[in-house]
């Protein structure tokens, strides 16, 4: 597939062309390889497309050792579901901590107890420098730099994505990480757009420019570029949102937390049931929230109205939070 930007065509890989008025890159992301000896062997898994979830799923019956390689949501969602199965099930993340780009240390604590308490074996620190297999070809063990090994029948593997971009370069379109786009997701020609995984985009939510993967980014965005070809010139400046379901366990995420210099705690953590305010210069920019769906709807509230919410307020359960968004 190619672009033309001056005749204002797409060529596809069937030889067949289309012209546009205007083009809508939707590209989406592909998994970030596990750059190791042995990675390429029968057992080592993705979790990305549809296929890939119904040959982890299948895989999942037949297997009893479970080797996870990363322990962000994808990898912590796998490890929940298959030692829910019963498995044998460890979670290898290279980072000090779990989910370090996307929460507090108190919030990583909290599901590295969780994962534990439930039977899952957590190292971090771990940095995978191979994959040995059996005379078949099949994943059997896999190493760690420190020398430490863990058996295994299957290995999954979840250390993020790549931003399918190439489409976009090869058309000389300006790209960094993703498809650049201003913040009515126009590219650096006016006639193409990009939305979704692949986008790069101005975020009012963290002070600078941030790609973001999820449904609710995805579906904003798409919304945004929709009124705007339509004749309705429109902003993207919807509030970023996530959520991942771990055993029992749902944190749902408002807000992008990068570069916090505060953080409180609303809630009990010893009771399963709160919520981690974070702030930037006494600016309320995120809330994490672990079995408080009521917070997280006040939360997406409170930083759409970029309401003057205080460490102080949020940490004192005393101040109705609802109250004051509502009032904004």
């Amino acid at each position: 597939m190619a672009i033309d930007r001056a005749r204002k065509r797409v060529s596809l890989d069937s030889g067949d062309d289309k012209s546009y008025d205007a083009l809508v890159l939707a590209c989406g992301a592909r998994n970030r390889l596990l750059a190791v000896p042995g990675a390429d062997l029968d057992g080592v898994l993705y979790l990305r497309t549809l296929d890939e979830s119904r040959t982890v799923k299948q895989r999942l019956q037949e297997a009893n050792a479970i080797v996870v390689v990363g322990g962000g949501f994808i990898g912590l969602e796998i490890a929940a579901s298959a030692r829910s199965l019963g498995k044998s099930v460890t979670v290898l993340e290279a980072q000090p901590r779990l989910m370090p780009r996307v929460v507090a240390p108190l919030v990583s604590t909290f599901y590295a107890a969780l994962h534990a308490g439930r039977g899952v074996t957590v190292a971090c620190d771990a940095g995978v420098t191979g994959i040995a297999g059996d005379a078949d070809g099949r994943a059997r063990t896999v190493t760690l730099s420190s020398g430490a090994s863990y058996p295994a029948d299957l290995v999954i593997v979840g250390i993020g994505v790549v931003p399918n971009a190439e489409l976009a370069h090869d058309a000389g379109l300006e790209t960094g990480n993703g498809v650049v786009v201003d913040e009515f997701l126009q590219t650096s020609d006016p006639a193409i757009y990009a939305i979704g995984d692949c986008a790069e985009h101005p975020n009012p939510f963290c002070g600078g420019r941030a790609r973001l993967e999820s449904v609710q980014n995805a579906a904003d965005q798409a919304r945004t570029v929709a009124a705007t070809i339509a004749g309705k010139r429109t902003r993207y400046h919807a509030v970023p949102w996530f959520w991942t379901d771990q055993f029992d366990i749902r944190l749902q995420m408002a807000g992008l937390s990068r570069g916090y210099d505060d953080a409180v705690t609303r809630g009990n953590p010893d009771a399963q049931k709160f919520s981690v305010y974070y702030f930037k210069e006494s600016r309320l920019i995120a809330v994490d929230s672990i079995n408080r769906p009521a917070d997280h709807i006040v939360a997406r509230r409170l930083l759409a109205s970029h309401a003057p919410v205080t460490p102080q307020q949020a940490a004192d359960e005393s101040v109705n939070l609802k109250t004051l968004a509502t009032s904004l």
